[in-house]
């Protein structure tokens, strides 16, 4: 498989956020010659700082369903219980399952990177702006099996009013 050599220089270009600019620079470092990297690959100590704001899904293809892998404290917070162990149809139901699912089975299948700006928890009932990077994961570094991402947001000071409509998340995809 060859590799679009300019796809996570654009990623890199196009995030704002530099939390989220080193989480997809270790990811691009620990893939080396592959197109995507294994969860194995992903080193925690690298990214420590930013623990927080990671979350992760294994990706079964035979069932066509993802299962949490990892959810940092402050994902936690905003969801206000953990993904970890959590099937995504169950976590997500009530909140825009199917547009989210479809958004991380297209990173894992494709595959690609998502860069998601604007109103990145709306479906969680909270109401602020933020950044977000979603990277894919293959054990083999070929056919993707799971997904690593990152969030940060900026909470709105009236949690409970909603932003205007036209602040919805804005999705870019970067395939590789």
């Amino acid at each position: 498989m060859t590799l679009q050599p300019d796809t996570v220089s654009l990623v890199l270009a196009a995030l704002h956020a530099p939390a989220l600019r080193e989480i997809v620079a270790h990811w691009r470092d620990v893939r080396g010659d592959r197109l995507m990297p294994a969860w194995n690959d992903i080193d925690p100590a690298a990214i420590a700082r930013h623990l927080p704001i990671v979350w992760a899904w294994k990706y079964d293809r035979a069932a066509n369903s993802f299962t949490g892998r990892l959810s940092g404290e402050t994902i936690n917070f905003i969801f206000g219980k953990s993904l970890r162990n959590a099937k995504m149809a169950e976590f997500f139901a009530g909140w825009n399952y199917d547009t989210i699912f479809e958004r991380h089975r297209r990173v894992v299948c494709d595959p690609c990177i998502v860069i998601g700006r604007g109103l990145v928890f709306i479906h969680a009932g909270r109401y602020g702006t933020g950044e977000r990077v979603i990277l894919p994961l293959a054990s083999n570094g070929v056919d993707g099996d799971g997904i690593i991402g990152a969030t940060i947001y900026e909470l709105s000071s009236e949690d409970s009013a909603p932003l205007p409509s036209e602040m919805v998340e804005n999705v870019s995809y970067y395939p590789l």
